[in-house]
């Protein structure tokens, strides 16, 4: 099947290829810059096209080709939160359906230098034809087109630097055995670290003796890793043939700087082939083909989890051979047998509970290489049928896309040693004995590990009807029908791992209305079909409704400040499958569950329990939602505004409602008779907004761009019965964030006396006190109140900002984005520290605690951290005002200047014909109050500064 769809691809990239040879065979003009153009002006939204004049709010778009001109970017979606209100990775707080050129795909699927434009569609009656899969929003992503110019080509480079912003910051070995001591102290457990083994430690006297592991350094790490792309794009044709190729190249390296993961690297070749064919007066067809292939080489061994995790004392990488006890033989013919002697000075070391390690897995253990190819490929035509009715037209469409991902690896086992060092009299320490743990392997061959297969389909038919009558009367009419498929198989090609494919098959229907461009009139809908409900509950409408009003074209509006005023407002009903996680959840089900034995007495029998009941009721979630706004250009558009409310309520998320049934319908083994039923409800509400201005000053044209979003939501229904009404999640933001008040340090035993009981873990002064909310003289988990908001569907506003400066051939171009008003937590490995794990620098501000006269314990001196302990003390590590922070942030995402040199250089050359050149920085600085910690990653790379050079030339 691969092999004739590889097959197809040839055949129409030589189709591509004639066609474009046709094209430069003619002796063609360069159109006017207004018909060059013609189609820039209009937005992308459901499938079609609207001039942005037309818009009825709830549809924001981009246009990336022109964006490129003076900020390059790979994503296709790079810093889109700094353009477009509304959108923060997510559209109003919910993920969205990617659809590029009219398939559902991953927005990585295409980089920016492919795209035209991006569109996102976040109001209902914007996404509504797209059906169920699309009721949270829509992002559409457009590739760019041929043009009917002469044959052109562009050619852009890029080489960069990626720079370590901050690493996390852990104690030394010797700091760590001390303060391990003293969390040792503190249990009232004997102290494991002599004074005599930190102090050698700390002397770096024998490093393999004393190891002191200090991840962060020169030795494993460089002080940078480069990236580089280059670009070519091909594009031209005439009034028979458009074609748009882009053949891309990258290459990423690798900021680790030790034994294999030094060959690190990623390289990526992207081609891809657009072409537009008219092929009558009345008829035209399109093909577009894209093949990308993905290599990734990665070194066996996580460095970045080992140096969260391994204590800086725990052992040493390497056992030098040079202090092995000569007069061993044992120890010679380790040696001798070895397969893996480092340098020829080493031997690989490690201890029981490390006998492979990720210093010896990036030596010796081997690598994985990750293989990525996809095929996506489409083709579609377009009928004009104006002579059966004038002003209709049909237009059909077929995809295919297939993304093969597989690894091909190498594994070797390896030995490790742990020595025994011994002092003799008047000679340096020796090693005289070696423990061995694992044995060398004789493996040296490749072999095929992950295998994931994707295929995705689609197809569309449809017909449009477009005409405008005497005095100003626009009609706008469409009927379709959409679906597609994407199944994904793993494990060496069985499609058994994931049974059902997505599926998304809906009919659509608009009719639209304006007279003069002043009054508009829409009415879009979706039939929509799921399997994922019982029989007699698939099917379903989705219907929306949509008003607009340009009051600054009527008579009594006379204003020589607002120049343009149009009103907006829509009311949908969308019904969506999204959050119904897997099929025939309307449908009980029996479950085995073993081996049950005595029953009869001295027999046994298989169990079988039921395990959900039935609800052939279960129907649709439904998204409800009304939405107003407005837009707005001021002093003859040199300020132009849009902003729209919404609020949007989705109905009978699934729940097993407890509380709707009596407690006997669920117990323990997994036994429970509660189905499925459409029960809870939220809401997101809010305002997202954009403003453009325009200035000239002099030579310096400037342009001020700042889009954002104020954001709420609330559970409105939940399945939930708590014994105190602060505990309901009813009433409060999706995502509130409970957690405990913290009152602050425990001074002393009659504090703890005086205190209500917590129930969490022993405790101690210097542990944390938390305060008794219901006062039932207890605290646990029913003392959580609400802190504030996590921010996890969108913070409560958000905001992204561009601004261009342009004078003469100098362009400045900058971007930033941020958020306020939600909070999180510091925790895991690096906050919440015990003796099971790696001490970080926050111990150093460690509450100190001794035993006063009377032998209890009290606290000597107050810090900023809890005292030390070599338990897990689930008192102190959890949720609490203790370790709360603000997000709120700004980020300067980034900085570009461009120079584009003097086209008269180029007037007499028949090869090059424009030249650009610019400087890039990105992820530059990041404002905030705790800008340490955002800009700190914990067990995995850090974050990166990106300083790019790129040059573009025109041929």
């Amino acid at each position: 099947m691969m092999k004739n769809n590889i097959k197809l691809y040839c055949l129409f990239f030589t189709a591509w290829l004639a066609g474009a040879s046709n094209a430069n065979a003619q002796d063609l003009e360069i159109l006017d810059s207004t018909k060059l153009r013609q189609e820039d002006s209009l937005v992308n939204v459901a499938f079609g096209k609207v001039a942005p004049k037309d818009l009825l709010g709830g549809v924001s778009s981009v246009n990336i080709s022109k964006l490129l001109e003076k900020s390059y970017g790979t994503y296709s979606l790079e810093n889109l939160q700094s353009f477009v209100g509304g959108y923060t990775g997510s559209v109003w707080g919910q993920n969205a359906l990617v659809i590029i050129d009219g398939v559902p795909r991953r927005a990585e699927d295409v980089r920016m230098v492919e795209v035209e434009s991006v569109s996102v569609l976040k109001g209902a009656s914007a996404v509504a034809l797209y059906g169920s899969n699309a009721a949270k929003g829509v992002i559409l992503i457009t590739t760019r087109r041929g043009e009917q110019r002469p044959l052109t080509i562009d050619v852009r480079a890029n080489t960069g630097v990626n720079v370590p912003k901050r690493y996390a910051e852990y104690l030394n070995a010797a700091e760590y055995m001390t303060l391990y001591n003293e969390a040792s102290r503190n249990d009232g457990v004997t102290q494991i670290y002599s004074p005599e083994l930190i102090y050698n430690t700390a002397s770096g006297s024998n490093p393999y003796r004393y190891p002191d592991l200090k991840f962060f350094t020169s030795d494993y790490l460089k002080k940078g890793f480069s990236r580089s792309d280059i670009t070519t794009e091909i594009h031209g044709g005439n009034e028979r043939t458009r074609y748009y190729s882009n053949i891309g190249l990258s290459h990423n390296g690798s900021i680790l700087n030790y034994g294999d993961a030094r060959n690190n690297n990623d390289v990526v070749l992207n081609i891809r082939g657009n072409v537009d064919m008219t092929l009558t007066k009345w008829l035209s067809a399109y093909t577009n083909a894209v093949a990308g292939l993905s290599n990734n080489y990665t070194a066996r061994g996580d460095f970045w989890g080992a140096a969260a995790s391994m204590w800086p004392n725990r052992m040493s990488p390497f056992i030098p051979i040079d202090q092995l006890d000569p007069t061993n033989p044992d120890l010679q013919t380790i040696v001798q047998n070895s397969k893996h002697i480092i340098d020829g000075k080493y031997l690989l070391g490690g201890i029981s509970t490390n006998t492979t390690n990720a210093f010896s897995d990036m030596l010796r253990a081997g690598y994985i290489k990750y293989r990525n190819r996809t095929f996506m490929f489409d083709v579609g035509t377009k009928a004009d049928l104006g002579s059966l009715m004038k002003g209709l037209s049909f237009q059909a469409s077929y995809n295919m896309d297939y993304t093969y991902l597989y690894n091909e690896a190498y594994r070797l086992d390896y030995a490790t040693f742990a020595p025994t060092w011994s002092d003799i009299d008047g000679q340096p320490a020796m090693i005289t004995g070696l423990s061995q743990f694992g044995l060398d392997g004789n493996q040296t061959n490749e072999y095929i590990g992950e295998n994931t297969y994707t295929a995705t389909m689609s197809a569309r038919g449809q017909f449009d009807y477009q005409r405008s009558f005497a005095g100003g009367h626009n009609v706008m009419g469409k009927l379709l029908a959409w679906g597609y498929q994407a199944r994904v198989a793993r494990d060496e090609g069985h499609e058994g791992s994931v049974y059902h494919p997505t599926r998304n098959t809906n009919l659509g229907f608009q009719a639209a209305y304006n007279f003069k461009q002043k009054y508009y009139f829409d009415f879009s809908a979706a039939a929509v079909h799921s399997a994922k409900l019982p029989p007699g509950k698939r099917d379903a409408i989705s219907p929306t409704v949509t008003l607009g009003w340009r009051v600054s074209d009527e008579n009594f509006f006379k204003n020589d400040v607002v120049t343009n005023l149009k009103l907006f407002a829509s009311y949908g009903s969308l019904k969506q499958d999204i959050d119904i996680s897997d099929y025939y959840l309307y449908q009980g089900y029996f479950n085995p569950k073993g081996w049950y034995g005595d029953w009869p007495v001295g027999a046994g029998t298989w169990r079988t329990i039921i395990s959900r009941g039935s609800n052939f009721d279960l129907t649709y979630i439904e998204r409800k939602e009304f939405r107003a706004g407005f837009e707005a250009s001021f002093f003859g558009n040199v300020v132009n505004l849009e902003a729209n409310y919404f609020q949007q309520n989705t109905n009978g998320l699934l729940s097993q409602t407890s509380s709707l049934f009596p407690s006997y319908f669920s117990g323990g083994n997994s036994f429970s008779l509660l189905p499925w039923v459409n029960y809870n409800n939220e809401q997101r509400k809010g305002l997202d907004f954009s403003v453009n201005m325009n200035k000239k000053f002099g030579e310096v044209s400037t342009s001020l761009g700042l889009a954002g979003m104020f954001f709420n939501s609330e559970v409105l229904k939940r399945d939930e019965v708590y014994n105190n009404d602060y505990l309901y999640r009813a009433g409060r933001p999706l995502d509130a964030s409970f957690a405990l008040i913290a009152e602050g340090i425990f001074q002393n035993q009659e504090e703890i006396d005086n205190h209500a009981r917590q129930t969490f873990s022993a405790y101690k002064p210097g542990d944390i006190k938390y305060k008794d909310v219901n006062g039932d003289g207890i605290i646990d988990n029913n003392d959580q109140v609400q802190l504030g908001k996590a921010g996890w569907g969108a913070n409560p506003f958000t905001f992204g900002v561009n601004l261009t400066v342009n004078w003469k051939r100098f362009t400045l171009f900058a971007l930033g984005s941020g958020n306020t008003g939600a909070v999180a937590y510091k925790s895991g490995s690096y906050f919440w520290v015990n003796g099971a794990t790696k001490y970080s620098d926050v111990v150093l501000g460690r509450t100190i605690i001794d035993k006063n006269a009377n032998g209890s314990w009290e606290v000597v001196k107050q810090g900023s951290y809890p005292a030390l302990t070599t338990t897990g003390n689930s008192n102190n590590f959890r949720n609490s005002t203790y370790w709360m922070y603000k997000t709120d942030r700004f980020n300067l995402t980034r900085v570009q200047l461009t120079y584009d040199l003097d086209q008269r250089l180029f007037k007499n050359s028949s090869f090059l014909h424009a030249l650009k050149i610019y400087v890039q920085g990105d992820n530059l600085l990041v404002l905030a109050k705790e800008r340490a910690l955002m800009e700190t990653n914990f067990g995995g790379g850090p974050q990166y500064r990106f300083y790019n050079l790129g040059v573009k030339a025109t041929f």
